[in-house]
């Protein structure tokens, strides 16, 4: 059975290999492929890919969108959904920190690199 990890693995081999235009911007962002458990899902027990990236580099990565939901439709996941990493570290709210300490950590690095584009 090929695990979230695996399928997050695949994708970014993918797209570094076959698309290195939005490489050049994903090695800079946490890639998680996701179950969605949602009870109101449209597809039950469906895997999507949620990418955290550095305020400087959301919009980048939004305009490459088409080009990784095609990827991800390639490998079965429904949907990919970018997630600004900066806003989500600095929200007071949020408890990322206490709920997924490794998490923040993996997120405090991506937001503190330097791209070099």
């Amino acid at each position: 059975m090929i695990t979230e990890e695996d399928l997050a693995q695949q994708f970014t081999l993918i797209i570094e290999q076959a698309h290195p235009r939005a490489w050049k911007l994903l090695q800079y962002c946490y890639i998680k492929v996701l179950n969605s458990k949602s009870k109101g899902a449209c597809i039950p027990h469906a895997k999507y890919i949620r990418i955290y990236c550095p305020d400087r580099l959301i919009a980048a990565v939004v305009a490459e969108k088409n080009l990784l939901i095609e990827v991800a439709e390639y490998l079965g996941i429904v949907e990919v959904v970018c997630v600004n990493a900066t806003n989500l570290l600095h929200d007071p709210k949020s408890q990322i920190k206490k709920i997924y300490p490794k998490l923040w950590l993996d997120l405090q690095w991506i937001v503190t690199q330097k791209p070099e584009l």
